[in-house]
């Protein structure tokens, strides 16, 4: 039997909490281990039971969903986050995904939808809402950062190939979809990104799409 996957309520909204958590009963794959009205009960929640995903709201009274995102991806262990945004929060959504934020949701996303970014962050993947987090990943890299950034990298211990697929990563493509573009299977497909998540360095997709960007193999839509 495949293991649930634990899930991390962090909402200052009752009811947003009371939906998802009865949506989730309803999945045998998934459970609810703990809700949080606030980020530092979400911190102190992540820490006592490890839950895979932390679904994290930002704006929430205290400490916010970014600094407890920070605080929780500081903490070793195999814990994601999961952000709940709305289309008007992307500045936020900038800070949170150099907090270390694994995904993004948008709140006016449909129920199956939302799920589904729960278990693919789970999985390790991180590219939710690709319309969006596109968006957002694309002007990220041209905001300043809180310290002076890196100028473009030299591709550097990349094959040609991987630097291919590294590339359509970085233009949000799905695995399936590399495949069928470059030729290959899909587990080869994987493969390769695999050995790309050793040699950046890189902790999920969404950081292999800002690597894209810095290295200068994709252009920020102009």
């Amino acid at each position: 039997m495949t293991a649930r996957v634990r899930v991390l309520l962090a909402d200052d909204q009752p009811l947003v909490r009371s939906g998802l958590r009865v949506l989730i009963a309803d999945h045998p794959d998934l459970e609810v281990v703990g809700e949080a009205a606030d980020g530092t009960e979400a911190v102190r929640l992540a820490r006592e039971s490890r839950p895979d995903v932390v679904v994290m709201d930002i704006r929430m009274p205290g400490l916010d969903g970014i600094e407890a995102t920070a605080r929780i991806m500081a903490d070793p262990g195999p814990t994601r986050v999961l952000v709940l945004t709305t289309f008007d929060e992307d500045e936020h959504v900038y800070g949170a995904l150099r907090a270390g934020a694994s995904g993004f949701a948008v709140k006016d996303m449909a129920v199956d939808d939302i799920l589904a970014a729960i278990r693919v962050v789970a999985a390790g993947d991180a590219l939710i809402a690709p319309g969006v987090t596109r968006r957002l990943i694309a002007d990220f890299v041209e905001r300043p950062a809180p310290a002076p950034r890196r100028p473009h990298r030299p591709v550097e211990g990349i094959t040609e190939r991987e630097r291919e697929v590294l590339t359509l990563v970085g233009r949000g493509r799905t695995n399936s979809e590399i495949a069928e573009e470059l030729f290959i299977s899909v587990a080869t497909t994987k493969s390769h990104v695999a050995r790309l998540f050793t040699k950046l360095g890189a902790r999920d997709r969404v950081h292999l799409v800002i690597t894209a960007y810095e290295m200068g193999l994709v252009a920020p839509p102009g």
